[in-house]
């Protein structure tokens, strides 16, 4: 007798994206164990990156080349644009998935929350209130840029908020360990929904 088909061993995907400005290859694995692999440039933009793949449990592979010897910028920004890319690829059609996810995460003293809706339309709201413009050389308004980037190619509801926070690297660490709990969340199956479209219009 065949045994049905497994949802989870599909929601993998590679993306490559590449322009005058950067070369990015994005693989990622949703039902991961929180394996990581970076060659991006940018150490710190790694940090946050990983993150996302330990406490989201969501495999990551990233190597990107960019124009660095102008900024940050193009390669932030793309690499968001590009993972969104991978991450619309690898979910499918989102049946039977909890659909929405949301966390609170502290660092001493800061406190960030999550909250997302896998809804198939791009929106962001990004409130942190950064304490210092830049941590070990990385301008953090470039992470900003890097969930506008995501959201806008993996059609992600998205809601940012630093509640609290003194040190910058402690409120955007909050953030991506908050935003990788928020898509563990979101991505699970719930038995209850098996097969079914979280969503009353039948599609996302």
């Amino acid at each position: 007798m065949s045994q049905p088909n497994n949802p989870i061993s599909a929601r993998k995907a590679t993306v490559a994206r590449d322009t005058l400005e950067t070369q990015i290859v994005v693989s990622l694995n949703l039902d991961g164990t929180g394996e990581a692999v970076f060659d991006t440039g940018i150490p710190f933009l790694e940090h946050m990156l990983d993150q996302i793949a330990r406490h989201g449990l969501i495999d990551l592979d990233i190597k990107a080349k960019g124009d660095l010897h102008i900024d940050d910028h193009h390669t932030v920004e793309d690499l968001g644009i590009t993972m969104g890319q991978a991450f619309t690829k690898a979910v499918g059609d989102k049946k039977g998935i909890r659909r929405y996810g949301h966390a609170y995460v502290p660092l001493d003293e800061a406190l960030s929350r999550v909250v997302l809706d896998l809804s198939g339309r791009p929106g962001l709201e990004f409130n942190v209130p950064f304490t210092r413009s830049a941590v070990g050389g990385f301008d953090v308004d470039l992470f900003h840029e890097f969930f506008q980037g995501f959201i806008n190619h993996a059609n992600v509801t998205l809601h940012v908020d630093c509640l609290r926070g003194e040190n910058s690297h402690h409120q955007v660490e909050t953030v991506f360990k908050a935003f990788g709990r928020a898509l563990r969340m979101a991505l699970e199956l719930d038995p209850r929904m098996a097969g079914v479209m979280p969503s009353t219009k039948g599609s996302l």
